[in-house]
């Protein structure tokens, strides 16, 4: 019964997959557009997503594309004849991440009245779009990267730090490419689809300020651990002697439109929908499930506990649906990802039970440093190595799973809509 509630595990999660093909997504929109009064058309973005949304551009714009450039991850391909990729490096930012993101930012300011500037961007766009405000250096910003990264900070806190030592994020785009028509495609991984946090919102109005990245630091007592400076620009930028990132109802806005055609609670749903026909009584909690991964972890475990047990919420066969991003506090020094640490912190909760199956994974394809996307596990699992808690106490879930076989890889998938977690419980026998 466990290897089919595992087989059954995965169908659901590539059926969320399935949802969130970037290339359906781009294409419903631009086909349901004239771009005939538009001069010139100059493609740009970022993100593990932006070869298939490149693709999809191509296909729906063809030749009427003047030029492009689109900042992917590396390993990220597609067959494209008018828009360039530029791989580079992801979560840490790197030298041809801010090549590619220099000649973005210049076919932007090339763009005159008359133009579109077509912005693709999608999860991981924050870290591929690499374009330090002076006198920041590229090591200073990856030391920053690398300290936000460890400390726990949600997506929203990272962003806004990211957003004001950049000269491309937080609405600065949009700035550049003024008075050029922008409109920007993006596919979400974010809690909220909240738009000036989406790849840290190029081009969206950024309520955010140099104040509010300050309080971040200090919040994580990093103040005094990142270069002096980003401190510096930091505090300069409180002090006013600094602009802002340009602010809702600026005017420059009047000629943006940012459009989300894609996100969680899309994949959430075809997965349910999968679960359904696979006959399990099906629930969906939420799309916006964040926090430390080991604590989620431990609610989720005690969900299926209580099917077990008293068959609430729902009675067995069982599978509950969550999305959206948990994040990990760095304690040890091994090798793993939220998705696969969420997956050994359920197991040891889930210990011995029958029946009872737990997976978590990356859309995008991979967790953390690793080639694995996320993993799975049931109540047999820590029997199989009992190491469990001490690799759970190093952080080396990656590892771990390897050791059984048990990661779940799916290679680059060319999307990025957040995390899906399944657990499926059958009847009891």
């Amino acid at each position: 019964m466990s290897r089919l509630l595992r087989r059954q595990a995965l169908s659901i999660f590539r059926a969320a997959l399935a949802a969130a093909d970037p290339v359906d997504a781009v294409l419903r929109h631009l086909r349901s557009r004239d771009f005939s009064r538009f001069r010139h058309i100059y493609v740009v973005g970022a993100g593990k997503a932006g070869a298939s949304m490149a693709l999809a551009a191509e296909r729906a714009l063809g030749r009427r594309i003047t030029a492009g450039l689109v900042n992917v991850k590396y390993g990220s391909i597609a067959k494209l004849r008018r828009i360039e990729l530029n791989p580079c490096g992801h979560p840490l930012p790197d030298e041809p991440g801010v090549a590619g993101s220099t000649r973005i930012a210049e076919m932007a300011a090339h763009a005159g009245e008359g133009d579109l500037v077509l912005c693709l961007i999608s999860g991981g766009a924050s870290a591929l779009l690499p374009l330090p405000a002076e006198p920041i250096t590229l090591a200073e910003k990856q030391a920053t990267t690398q300290l936000l990264l460890a400390c726990g900070a949600t997506i929203h806190e990272f962003n806004c730090v990211r957003k004001h030592l950049s000269r491309i994020k937080g609405g600065q785009l949009a700035r550049l490419a003024a008075p050029a028509t922008v409109e920007s495609l993006l596919l979400s991984d974010v809690i909220g689809d909240d738009l000036d946090v989406i790849g840290s919102g190029p081009t969206a109005p950024d309520a955010s300020t140099f104040a509010g990245a300050l309080a971040i630091l200090e919040k994580f007592a990093l103040v005094k651990r990142v270069p002096a400076s980003v401190r510096q620009r930091l505090e300069r930028g409180a002090g006013g002697e600094l602009p802002e990132t340009p602010k809702p109802g600026d005017r420059l806005f009047r000629g943006v439109r940012n459009i989300l055609v894609g996100n969680n609670r899309l994949a959430l749903d075809a997965a349910a929908k999968c679960a359904r026909a696979l006959g399990f009584r099906t629930l969906v909690l939420s799309s916006e499930i964040q926090g430390e991964t080991r604590e989620i972890a431990r609610m989720h475990a005690a969900i299926a506990r209580e099917i077990v047990s008293t068959s609430r919420p729902v009675r067995a066969p069982a599978c509950i649906i969550t999305g959206g991003e948990t994040t990990v506090t760095l304690r040890g020094d091994g090798l793993g990802g939220r998705n696969q640490e969420f997956v050994l912190a359920a197991a040891l909760e889930i210990a011995g039970l029958h029946n009872v199956v737990v997976l978590s994974a990356g859309t995008d394809g991979s967790d953390g440093p690793t080639d694995a996307a996320g993993a799975i596990a049931d109540g047999d699992t820590v029997r199989r190595n009992p190491d469990a808690r001490r690799y759970l106490d190093r952080n080396d879930s990656y590892r771990y799973f390897q050791s059984l076989n048990d990661l779940v890889i799916t290679g680059p998938t060319n999307t990025n809509v957040m995390d899906v977690r399944v657990i499926l419980v059958q009847v009891q026998k």
